[in-house]
């Protein structure tokens, strides 16, 4: 398992599916090369101080360490996203979420964030 350090990375995988708990997020993109499986954790700065956001880190890479490798897809990126619960939230509840996140379907976001198909415009009323 290598970690994923390189901002277009991060950015790729947040484009792939995304599982949601209470206390992250696992967001997962395959790729096409025969590498090994990656992982990387980011904590964005609404979620505390940087000793707030280190610490949810230090908790995230210790559930990836206690996660049994199988139970990753081989040739896949994921990125846990840390959330605010994380802090408080048992670490064995966390964990078990984790489990449960590896083996649920992937929710996939809509690619057009700005419009969703089948919504009227706000734009078309005539002015005053």
């Amino acid at each position: 398992m290598d970690r994923l350090r390189q901002r277009a990375d991060f950015l790729a995988v947040a484009n792939g599916a995304r599982v949601n708990s209470p206390a992250f997020v696992l967001q997962s993109r395959r790729r096409d090369d025969s590498g090994p499986v990656r992982i990387g954790f980011t904590v964005t700065k609404k979620n505390g101080n940087a000793p707030e956001r280190n610490r949810i880190r230090r908790r995230l890479r210790e559930l990836m360490k206690r996660l049994d490798p199988t139970s990753m897809q081989p040739h896949h990126d994921y990125v846990l996203v840390g959330r605010k619960d994380a802090l408080s939230r048992d670490f064995a509840t966390m964990l078990d979420d984790l489990r449960i996140a590896f083996t649920k379907p992937a929710r996939h976001p809509a690619k057009a964030r700005g419009h969703r198909p089948g919504h009227a415009a706000a734009t078309s009323r005539k002015p005053d």
